[in-house]
């Protein structure tokens, strides 16, 4: 259901229901200038800061576009229903110990279950939720303080965080906010939802959004397709990435594939810039506020310090950062202007010969200006104003501008600490068209992440989701594995299963020495002594397995030649229901060397080749210090075979894992398989 939010998001008339609270948010619309009706209703008061009360619901002289329901959980929900029955616009739910609550407090999810129930096709946001600050139209449906201001275009901010939400309205960085809006526990109305009814409004330049969970992926899907037709760029900010600890896992997969690169790949999948920081994310929103995604990766820095230069070359390294050279024109110009002691290079000390002679600084700046790079970055730290004299600088903030006007180029000016360009200089830039940039780290995360390229990987196609509930589930033995993905085309050793020794010669005949004796019933076989290598006749093979312990069967398998690389290749079922595909260093180098690459499901080869060309591992498959080379495309047939089993029985798959593939010369075999599914 497709839910009208406009008169929530741009109200104008809102009611009020609670005591304090609401008095807080009467505070808040006087404070901004709200120019529409605010109706306040309380049982017992006549006034809240001067306004009217209104005895009940029924005596409002209509139905409100928004509400604000500051009361307790229980009387949220008749206000709700009363509200949805008279037509009204939508409401924010301020209270909580509804589902957010369950573990400490019984009975929450039932209240939150009748809460929707009770709002039907009206909006609610929350609860648990702070509500709305629409600061285009000076609508501050929120009860508490917060730092922004009236604008007539920005970035909007939807977070999951209702005290994130406002730290972030407290920033002195020169980024215009249009709107907040608190989703709370997301009961109703998701994050994806308030996204597509803020892109409606084309004051939006950018959204950033502020996560804990995903919610409706469906739903997000929605959402960041719009988004990129609109060509308006979507920051994120997940939290919940790290864990304490991994509760025992069956896979060397699972336990190299937690949330971070669950949300990592989903948010790639999607098209949205992920940033990890809520520095960070607070530059990178300007960055998009101001250009959208930088075309390239060609940056120039200009300073008056080899100190300044030096550092950003350092901190830029390991990212994808051009400081490429000056045109042969531009180069010219700028060493006519700088004369010989200066070398002219990027990044650009321009030293202080120039400092204060504002129309030389203005043509060397609009020089490298005019040399075309995807963004110019002008690091710039103004001494602070009450124990300094900032006058001093003046000259390199009016030539900054006066070359920006000349040549139209994109321009950043970063401080290498934050605090160092202070709130009215960071406007000054703003207002003419440039980036001010409040330090140099998270100004450089910031710069990579607008860089980074929107690669539409698999096509778009709508992420493989599984709707089922996790349970005690069956952990398929390795020879079941194997056999249920050989019949998807992954190549597997010839083998056979014997139940006890007394069988072992007999099982043995129609196999090829030498051949490898694995335990059966054990997860992690080699650490348990449950595996025997390179046994070269019957006699080997049961001495071998008489002194196994704790197994039940055995499993003999053809050896596979020497190999070119071992790789390991899973799957995950995350909490979400989202498949994660991992590949990296397979054998005993798993855990060792922690290379690995994931990418959600359903993929294709070309995703899968380019993930598999970012391994350190690579180096092996295409041929290391003169060594075979690996068949690569049959170590993508073998992913892909894994991958189709995964797509045909995702309402059972919990995990999967293959360790190692042995990628050979000419094909590549799975000697180890181990799946866990459902039931």
């Amino acid at each position: 259901m497709v839910r009208d939010l406009s008169r929530l998001l741009r109200p104008k008339s809102i009611a009020l229901f609670g005591g304090g609270w609401a008095v807080n948010v009467i505070a808040q619309l006087k404070k901004s200038g709200f120019a529409g009706d605010i109706w306040p209703v309380h049982p017992i008061r006549e006034e809240l800061l001067g306004i009217r009360c209104f005895r009940t619901i029924d005596d409002l002289p209509g139905a409100p576009d928004a509400a604000f329901i500051g009361i307790n959980r229980e009387a949220t929900i008749a206000v709700v229903t009363a509200l949805r029955d008279m037509g009204a616009g939508g409401a924010t739910c301020f209270a909580s110990g509804f589902l957010e609550s369950e573990a400490e407090t019984a009975g929450g999810a039932d209240l939150q279950k009748r809460l929707v129930e009770a709002a039907g096709d009206m909006p609610i946001l929350g609860p648990n939720c702070y509500g709305i600050l629409n600061y285009l139209d000076t609508v501050t449906l929120w009860p508490d303080q917060h730092g922004g201001q009236s604008c007539d275009r920005g970035v909007a901010i939807i977070a999951q965080s209702s005290n994130i939400a406002i730290n972030m309205t407290m920033q002195r960085r020169a980024l215009p906010i249009a709107y907040v809006v608190a989703a709370g526990n997301q009961a109703q109305t998701g994050v994806a939802e308030i996204g597509e009814a803020l892109l409606a409004d084309h004051r939006v330049s950018a959204i950033g959004l502020y996560l804990e969970g995903f919610g409706d992926i469906r739903a997000l899907e929605r959402f960041a397709g719009k988004a990129r037709a609109t060509g308006r760029p979507v920051v994120a900010l997940k939290i919940g990435r790290s864990q304490k600890a991994q509760l025992a896992t069956m896979t060397h997969t699972a336990s190299l594939a937690g949330n971070a690169a669950v949300s990592s790949a989903l948010l790639k999948r999607l098209g949205m810039i992920e940033v990890n920081s809520i520095a960070v994310f607070l530059e990178t929103l300007k960055l998009a506020d101001a250009f959208g995604r930088l075309p390239g990766n060609a940056v120039c820095s200009v300073s008056c310090s080899g100190g300044e230069a030096s550092l950003i070359a350092d901190l830029a390294e390991g990212k994808d950062f051009n400081f490429r050279d000056f045109s042969k024109l531009q180069a010219k110009a700028l060493k006519d202007e700088l004369g010989p002691i200066v070398t002219v290079a990027n990044p650009l000390d321009y030293h202080t010969f120039i400092w204060g002679d504002t129309a030389r600084m203005s043509r060397v700046f609009s020089a490298v200006m005019a040399d075309r790079f995807d963004l110019v970055i002008f690091i710039l730290d103004i001494p602070r104003a009450d124990r300094c004299d900032p006058s001093g600088y003046e000259c390199a903030v009016e030539a900054i501008m006066a070359a920006k006007i000349e040549t139209g180029a994109r321009v950043a000016v970063m401080a290498s600490l934050p605090e160092n360009l202070s709130e009215s200089v960071s406007a000054q830039f703003s207002g003419n068209g440039i980036v001010p940039i409040h330090g140099m780290e998270e100004g450089l995360a910031a710069i990579a992440a607008m860089m980074a390229k929107d690669e539409e990987p698999a096509s778009r196609q709508p992420v493989l989701l599984s709707s089922a509930a996790d349970g005690k589930g069956i952990v398929l033995s390795e020879a079941q594995s194997k056999a249920a993905l050989a019949k998807f085309g992954l190549r597997v050793p010839a083998s056979t299963i014997v139940a006890d020794v007394g069988e072992m010669k007999q099982a043995l005949a129609g196999l090829t020495f030498p051949v490898a004796l694995k335990g059966l019933g054990i997860a992690h076989k080699s650490e348990a002594g449950a595996v025997k290598l390179d046994l070269t006749n019957a006699a080997e093979v049961i001495e071998a397995a008489e002194v196994m312990s704790g197994v039940q069967g055995f499993l003999v398998e053809e050896m596979v030649g020497d190999g070119v690389a071992e790789i390991l290749v899973g799957v995950t079922r995350d909490a979400t229901g989202l498949f994660l595909l991992t590949m990296g260093a397979g054998g005993v180098n798993t855990e060792l060397l922690g290379d690995t690459a994931s990418v959600l499901l359903p993929t294709n080869r070309g995703e899968i080749s380019v993930a598999l060309s970012g391994l350190k591992v690579v180096k092996l498959l295409n041929g290391y210090r003169g060594k075979p080379a690996a068949n690569i495309d049959s170590v993508v047939d073998g992913v892909v075979a894994i991958c189709n089993y995964v797509a045909a029985n995702a309402d059972r798959v919990v995990e999967l894992d293959v360790n190692p593939l042995i990628a050979g010369e000419r094909n590549a075999i799975a000697v180890d398989a181990l799946i866990r599914t459902q039931g």
